[in-house]
Parts: structure tokens; sequence; C-alpha cells
């Protein structure tokens, strides 16, 4: 067996597009996914599990029907199953995110021109 490391960096110059998250690796059910995004994104929630923003590069915004939490390089914020959220990107922001297989980016919204495949692996 080879062992190697997975950089960051590496994967994320392998895309261009932004709010469309690629597999980097796989922990048992749970897929680790990288994204750029930028811009704002849609309200939506994901009623079956948490999910996990971990902020690589940038600063990113997380909205809430009720208020807001900044995320700057190296800070992660986990929002609870069933919440209403919109991540918000001024300028370009690369995030790191910890989900199980199979989760659609945009939860309960599946007719969104932002609605990513979910099976992407880089």
């Amino acid at each position: 067996m080879k062992y190697s490391s997975i950089n960051f960096q590496e994967k994320f110059s392998k895309f261009t597009g932004h709010w469309s998250p690629k597999i980097i690796a796989q922990l048992n059910d749970y897929h680790f996914k990288i994204a750029k995004v930028q811009g704002e994104f849609v309200w939506h929630d994901h009623p079956e599990t948490d999910e996990v923003f971990i902020v690589v590069k940038g600063q990113l915004d997380i909205q809430f029907r009720d208020g807001s939490v900044t995320l700057d390089e190296g800070e992660m914020f986990v929002v609870p199953k069933g919440v209403e959220h919109k991540p918000v990107a001024k300028e370009e922001c690369h995030i790191l995110l910890v989900e199980p297989a199979g989760v659609v980016n945009t939860g309960n919204v599946t007719d969104s021109e932002l609605t990513a495949p979910n099976d992407i692996w880089i």
C-alpha cells in the first residue's frame, strides 16, 4: 500500500468553479469535501445531518434567519441539522466540509441552479 498525504492547495488548484464541492477523502460513511465559494448561496437546511464549515482560505459569513456568524481562516462552525442557513463570501473563499456521504450541497432545495453533483472526486 502506498501512503501519501492530501495537500489542500494542490487539490484546490484542480478546479475553478464556485459552490461545487469536490470529495478529497472518505472516513467511514463521511466525505471530506473542498469547495471554492464566492457570492451568495441559497437559503437551505439539511434535515438529517449537521453541517460543518471549515475555512481554509478567506472569510465566510453564514447567515441565519435570526443572526449570522463570520468565519476567518482557520475557523469552523457546525450548523445543527434542520437549521436554515445561507453561506455568503464577498471574496473567493476556500472551505472544507465534512458530511455524510451522499449529502446534497443545497440540502432540502433540490431545484436550484447551485445544486451540484455530490459524487465528484478529485
